[in-house]
C-alpha cells in the first residue's frame, strides 16, 4: 500500500501489552510501515512529530492517557492533517455492540475487538489506508496551483496553520515571508493576462528553486506569494531574499519580443519577534511591511531617511526595476532618472566608458536602487575618480 511511489503508508499502534505490539507488527508489516507506541502519551509525542503517519489503531484501556483520551487530542488538534486521521479504537471488551457504538460516539472512525485481530486488522487497514490516500490526493489536487507548481492560497494557508501550531507546541522559530510582483496590473491591462501568468510563473520557478524541502510556498492573489520557513531565522531568510531580487533583476524576462523586468516587494517576519495568533495575523503582519517598504520607495531622495536596524534590511526593501515600454511610468522613475550613477556615461571622457557600460548599469540600477540616495552618490563620485581610486 503506497502513500507515494515508493514508500509505505505509515500506520501508528499503539497498546500497552508488548503481546499485542507483536502481534499488530507481524500482521502489518509485510504491507506497510508500521510504528508503535506503549500508550496514549508515547502515541501523542509521536504524531506529533511524524507527520507521516496516516492511520492510527489504538488500544482502549491504557495506563497514563487510554485510547479515549488520546482520540479527543486527535480531533481537537489544529492540524487539519491530524485532526481528519482514521482512528481505529481496539478493545478486548466482551459486548460488541456496546464498545462499538461507545467508540464511535466519541469520534472513532472504526471499531476493532481484540479476538479478531489476526484476521481483520489487515484489511481493516488497508480500507482506511486507502481511503485516507484517495482523500489526500483530492486535497492536493484542490489545493494546486498549476499556473506556479505552488500551493494556492487554500492550500497554503493549511499548511501554514499546521506550521504554526507545529512551532507553538515544540517552541521552534518560524518564519513567513510575502513576495509581491509590482505593476501586474497595468501589464494585464496593456498585454493581457497571458503575459502576466508567464512573468507570475517566471518568479515562482525562481522561488521553488530557493526554498528547502520543509519550507512550504504558496500563491496569493494575482502576483503575490506567501513562504513558509519552519526552523528559519531572519538573517538566513534575509539573505534568500536578496538572492531572490537580484535573480529576478538579472534574468529580465522576454514575451514576444518584449522584456519585462520585473519589481518585487517582499517583507519577513518571524516568531523571533513575538508569537501569531493564526494565519491571518502573520498574513497582516507582513502585509504591513509590505505597505511600508512601498511607502519608502515613494518617498522623495531628498527627504530618505535611514530606516532602524530592524527594518534596513534586503527581505524588506523594494528593488526597483525599469519598467517595460509598454506600462505606465510611476512616480518613483523620476527620482531614478535623475540618479547620479546613471549619469556617469554622458561624463566619462571619450575611450574611458566601454561600450557595455550604459548596458550593464541599466541592469545593475535594480539592484543599486535599493541603496540609500547618499550611498548611490558616493558610489558614483568613486566610480568617477581616474582608476576608480
Amino acid at each position: 500500500m503506497n502513500g507515494e511511489a515508493g514508500s509505505l503508508t505509515r500506520i501508528l499502534f499503539v497498546d500497552d501489552s508488548k503481546v499485542m505490539l507483536k502481534t499488530a507488527s507481524k500482521v502489518l508489516s509485510a504491507e506497510f510501515d508500521v510504528v508503535t507506541a506503549v500508550d496514549g502519551v508515547d502515541a501523542w509525542e509521536k504524531l506529533g512529530r511524524d507527520p507521516e503517519i496516516q492511520v492510527l489503531f489504538t488500544d482502549i484501556s491504557m495506563p497514563r492517557c487510554d485510547g479515549y483520551e488520546l482520540l479527543k487530542k486527535v480531533r481537537t488538534a489544529n492540524e487539519p492533517g491530524l485532526h481528519n486521521m482514521p482512528v481505529i479504537l481496539v478493545t478486548g471488551a466482551d459486548d460488541d455492540e456496546k464498545g462499538r457504538q461507545t467508540a464511535l460516539d466519541r469520534g472513532a472512525t472504526d471499531f476493532l475487538n481484540k479476538r479478531f485481530v489476526n484476521t481483520e486488522l489487515l484489511p481493516r487497514a488497508r480500507a482506511h489506508a486507502k481511503y485516507e490516500r484517495i482523500s489526500r490526493q483530492m486535497q492536493t489536487q484542490s489545493t494546486f496551483d498549476p499556473q506556479t507548481g505552488l500551493d494556492n492560497e487554500q492550500g497554503f494557508l493549511h499548511r501554514l496553520e499546521q506550521d504554526i501550531a507545529y512551532a507553538r507546541r515544540h517552541g521552534q522559530v518560524l518564519a513567513v515571508m510575502r513576495v509581491q510582483i509590482e505593476g501586474l496590473a497595468t501589464i494585464f491591462q496593456d498585454r493581457g493576462n497571458a503575459v502576466v501568468e508567464q512573468i507570475v510563473a517566471h518568479v515562482a520557478k525562481l522561488i521553488r528553486k530557493r526554498i528547502r524541502d520543509e519550507d512550504s510556498a504558496g500563491r496569493i492573489g494575482l502576483g503575490g506569494f506567501a513562504i513558509s520557513l519552519p526552523g528559519g531565522h531572519l538573517e538566513g531568510i534575509e539573505a534568500m531574499a536578496a538572492t531572490l531580487h537580484s535573480q529576478v533583476a538579472f534574468n529580465v524576462l522576454e514575451v514576444d519580443g518584449t522584456r519585462y523586468p520585473i519589481t518585487l516587494t517582499t517583507a519577513v517576519i518571524s516568531t523571533e519577534d513575538g508569537i501569531w495568533v493564526n494565519t491571518v495575523d502573520a498574513l497582516e503582519r507582513c502585509e504591513a511591511l509590505l505597505d511600508r517598504a512601498r511607502e519608502r520607495v515613494r518617498a522623495p531622495a531628498a527627504v530618505e531617511k535611514r530606516p532602524a536596524a530592524s527594518e534596513a534590511t534586503p527581505a524588506s526593501a523594494r528593488i526597483e526595476a525599469p519598467e517595460p515600454a509598454a506600462a505606465k511610468t510611476a512616480p518613483a522613475r523620476e527620482s531614478l532618472r535623475r540618479d547620479p550613477l546613471r549619469e556617469l556615461p554622458k561624463q566619462a571622457p571619450p575611450g574611458q566608458a566601454p561600450r557595455k557600460t550604459p548596458h550593464m548599469l541599466q541592469r545593475l540600477m535594480s539592484v543599486l536602487r535599493s541603496f540609500g540616495a547618499r550611498l548611490r552618490a558616493r558610489l558614483a563620485r568613486f566610480l568617477k575618480k581616474p582608476g576608480g581610486k
